[in-house]
């Protein structure tokens, strides 16, 4: 087979793999317009494949399994944070009375791979109220910023609930080795945060890493 012919194969080979890549940019791009029409799909998944095309990402790898019921504890959990904090936001917003005050609170996960950090980072951020501002794969330490630490229950409690997301992350799409790993037995109710610090111990490494 040519040089020729073997290109427009790999280019195939690529947006094959990269098929949920190209659903995400093209629902994006459908969004942004606000409106469904096949026209619109078809730009954006034409769009999406120009992307995947030219600027290429490197695989992540994922090496799990998709639990039905805990990925709907999973997604069920995620839309009623986003609504309540949606309106606590907006309360803040116009409410009268003091500035909220903000704070950057750095959370230790308890799996520093990509995917998982990612989801957990990407999941966070999505709720209004906080925002991932930076994320260290090589120790796993998110750093999230508050909108308002105070209504947040202070940095204690905003790493609870950062990590209780992760651990839904990981229930939902981690092999068993991983949960094991992490400290969480398919079936146990989760590992025990320690109320101190907010941190849940690595075999890997016993540092700490302690608020921004």
């Amino acid at each position: 087979m040519s040089p020729t012919s073997r290109r427009p194969a790999h280019l195939l080979r690529r947006l094959g793999s990269q098929w949920h890549a190209l659903v995400l940019l093209t629902a994006v791009w459908v969004l942004l317009w606000g409106d469904l029409s096949w026209a619109n799909v078809i730009a954006g998944a034409v769009i999406a494949g120009a992307v995947v095309t030219l600027f290429p990402l490197p695989t992540i790898e994922m090496h799990g399994t998709v639990r039905p019921w805990r990925a709907l504890v999973l997604v069920a959990r995620f839309v009623s944070d986003l609504f309540v904090a949606s309106f606590e936001v907006a309360w803040k917003a116009v409410r009268p009375g003091p500035t909220p005050h903000g704070a950057i609170v750095a959370v230790r996960l308890r799996n520093p791979e990509d995917a998982y950090l990612t989801i957990t980072a990407v999941m966070s951020s999505l709720v209004p109220g906080s925002l991932v501002v930076e994320a260290r794969r090589s120790t796993g330490v998110v750093y999230l910023h508050v909108l308002d630490i105070d209504a947040s229950g202070g940095p204690e409690a905003v790493r609870r609930d950062t990590l209780a997301l992760e651990e839904r992350v990981l229930r939902a799409f981690a092999s068993d080795a991983v949960l094991s790993r992490c400290g969480l037995a398919p079936g146990d109710a989760g590992a025990v945060v320690d109320a101190g610090s907010g941190v849940v111990p690595r075999p890997s490494s016993g540092r700490r890493e302690e608020d921004a």
